[in-house]
């Protein structure tokens, strides 16, 4: 078998205790034999995977079929449902209806043992996979010599030399009867008993959310993102080796499928292959070769040509390291600053001194509160440097050693500052009380996905990607009925994706309390945005309202949306200026939209006054700014419009353009206080007097 394979045989125990969550179980194997099939949908077409293969194995059932019984007996009531091959539709439908048995027993480890050794021989090579889904509460019989620990050894004497393994998901609710705890607290002593044989790993789960996401479609060997030093001080070096613990699963790739290939043509691959051809513009019949083309690249409107050469000689190449930048509280680095994906630091496997070392200063660190800042480099030559967190993690397993996280920290470019008021900024009267903080409290607290005594709702590691279930769901039904509807959402799945309605039921109380204390009304010292004007007539009363929010300017802009609602405005331009920044303001999906709207406006605006010649431009450059003064009011932004301003009278005494300064003081232009909005740090005195300041100095 080839190492990019992966060969599994699923064990179910369908046994009398596992009936009520079999429908769970066959629902649950079906999309992850759908997840490894690999499907690729055409119109009549349906390619299953060519790496993986799965076989599936029945225990506790009434009805004996397996190859081992009629060779050695012993093994009944195991019925091997389909023999290991590549993944196809049929082992999809008979994972859907399996049957249900009365006679528990736990031979079917022997069984998919024998299945693997016979399909794959003695070799080692590729990656074998033994599940067993069972709940654990049916006795494990007696063997016909030793003890059940020494059958235990046999087994994982065997799984070792062929190089399989065996993941164990035990399926258990909330409660268990006193007739079964006897049993399940053995079942439990040989699954670690086979943990320290073998390669085995045991996992627990209630519900069958948990038992969606234990259920791994394929596990992938880890493999090292850095070896080498971790540098705490040039003479002070610790072997280490970094693994990745978290990766993103992200959505299969899609390709291009071509239907051109003859249907009697059984070695098509219907591939899509791109080519390209370059061609100069003196001569556009003459293709070009890739000796004479060179990159270039855009600076304004011109094209900078860049050979290879160049590229790589102005290309940062820093060396490959792991180095210690110094240490800090722990409390000063936030859980939000963490980025991309989290990384594990260990000792280099089999060094007793690099163990040691990361041990000691593990624990130190964790008794300091202290985390360290790294200055890494994964590979030689990488163009980028990363800078994280490295954070303690002691271990309180005998056989795990002690080991670090490290969490990728942002640099000063990549933060992004989210101003939010504070209630505390509010008058008193504006405040929650307490009868509403309380309220608001109980809430909080009734929305924990971890109340004690119980199961952590939506785990991590054991929740799934819904989106990628469902698409894997959906493509199954395509590929067999091109012109079905998409089925309604799986109900496991919906406990991931909606609201626990059993939660929600339980804390009636807690959200009739929250919402009869918090009563909603229109606060009319708020001003209504653009949009919502937009929306509503301007007639009688509500036309009084709307002159009370714009003036002479603004109102003309609100009026010209109208006519351009139906257009996309994309760009500040400079003939109407303040219609299109108001359309961009008011656009659907605006957060990006009105940084950009803000970012134009300035632009212009400095354009306008550098440009003008003997004042001409003053008037409309005035126009936009009080524009921008009103949008930066209604999308709570006064800090961006202040900054501005402070900046433009500022460009103006560089520039000797004393005069704008003067016809902006004229027309009473101010920054924005914070009466006009609680977000500004600037008083109205500080506004009314802040180009009365400046003046004089321009």
């Amino acid at each position: 078998m080839a190492r990019n394979k992966e060969a599994l045989i699923l064990l179910i125990d369908v046994g009398p205790s596992m009936h009520k969550l079999l429908p769970e179980v066959e629902k649950i194997c079906s999309m992850l034999v759908q997840k490894k099939a690999c499907l690729f949908i055409y119109p009549q077409f349906l390619i299953f995977g060519k790496y993986d293969e799965v076989g599936v194995v029945l225990f506790a059932t009434d009805d004996t079929d397996n190859e081992l019984t009629t060779e050695v007996g012993g093994y009944e009531h195991v019925v091997v449902l389909r023999n290991c091959k590549v993944v196809d539709g049929d082992i999809i439908e008979a994972l859907q209806s399996l049957p249900r048995g009365a006679a528990p027993v736990l031979d079917a480890i022997v069984v998919g043992m024998d299945m693997m050794i016979k399909k794959f021989g003695q070799t080692s090579k590729g990656k074998k996979r033994l599940c067993l889904i069972t709940d654990a509460k049916s006795p494990i019989k007696d063997p016909y010599e030793g003890t059940k620990e020494d059958q235990v050894d046999t087994i994982a004497a065997q799984m070792n030399a062929h190089g399989m393994k065996l993941e164990s998901i035990i399926v258990r609710g909330r409660s268990s009867g006193d007739a079964a705890k006897g049993f399940m607290e053995e079942n439990d002593s040989l699954l670690v008993h086979f943990s320290k044989k073998a390669s085995a790993k045991t996992v627990y789960v209630e519900s069958p959310t948990s038992l969606l996401g234990a259920i791994r479609t394929r596990n992938i060997s880890a493999v090292t993102t850095f070896r080498g030093d971790l540098e705490l001080s040039p003479k002070m070096k610790v072997k280490v080796w970094v693994y990745k613990k978290t990766a993103e699963e992200k959505f299969p790739t899609l390709k291009k499928y071509s239907d051109k290939a003859p249907p009697t043509d059984k070695f098509a691959t219907h591939e899509i292959k791109v080519d390209y051809e370059y061609k100069g513009v003196e001569d556009p019949t003459k293709v070009i070769p890739p000796e004479q083309r060179i990159k270039g690249y855009r600076y304004g409107p011109q094209v900078v040509p860049i050979s290879s050469d160049e590229w790589d000689a102005v290309k940062f190449k820093p060396e490959k390291s792991v180095k210690l930048l110094g240490f800090t509280d722990a409390s000063n680095i936030m859980r939000h600053y963490y980025m991309k994906d989290v990384s594990i630091f260990i000792a280099e496997p089999g060094n007793a001194k690099a163990t040691v070392a990361v041990s000691a200063l593990v624990r130190a660190m964790a008794e300091m509160n202290k985390v360290a800042i790294l200055r890494c480099v994964w590979r030689q030559g990488q163009a980028s440097v990363v800078v994280g967190a490295l954070t303690p993690n002691p271990s309180n397993v005998e056989n795990i050693p002690d080991s670090f996280y490290f969490n990728v920290l942002p640099f000063a470019e990549d933060v992004r500052e989210f101003q939010f008021p504070s209630f505390s900024n509010l008058p008193l009267s504006m405040q929650p009380n307490e009868k509403q903080q309380e309220a608001a409290d109980n809430l909080v607290m009734m929305l924990d996905l971890a109340p004690p005594g119980k199961e952590e709702i939506l785990r991590p590691e054991f929740t799934p990607n819904p989106v990628l279930e469902r698409f894997y769901r959906v493509l199954e039904i395509k590929s067999k009925k091109p012109d079905a509807e998409v089925p309604p959402l799986d109900t496991t799945l919906k406990r991931i994706t909606e609201p626990d309605p059993e939660l929600l039921s339980q804390n009636m109380q807690v959200i009739d309390v929250f919402s009869k204390q918090f009563e909603l009304k229109e606060n009319p010292k708020i001003k209504k945005s653009a949009r919502r004007l937009l929306n509503e007539k301007p007639s009688g009363s509500h036309k009084d309202e709307l002159d009370g929010v714009v003036d002479a300017v603004g109102h003309q802009a609100v009026l010209s949306l109208k006519n351009k609602s139906s257009q996309m405005v994309d760009k500040v331009g400079s003939e109407t200026p303040i219609e299109d920044f108001e359309a961009m303001m008011t656009r659907k999906g605006r957060a990006d939209w009105v940084d950009k709207a803000i970012k134009d406006m300035k632009n212009l605006i400095f354009d306008l006054v550098e440009n003008s010649y003997e004042g001409n431009t003053y008037q409309k450059a005035v126009d936009c700014l009080v524009a921008l003064r009103k949008g930066c009011i209604l999308e709570q932004e006064p800090k961006q419009f202040n900054d501005f301003l402070r900046h433009l009278c500022k460009f103006c005494s560089e520039k000797y353009l004393s005069s704008f300064c003067n016809f902006l003081a004229s027309k009473q232009m101010r920054l924005i206080s914070d009466t006009e909005s609680s977000d500004s740090d600037v008083t109205d005195e500080e506004a009314g007097s802040f180009l009365v300041k400046t003046e004089p100095g321009v």
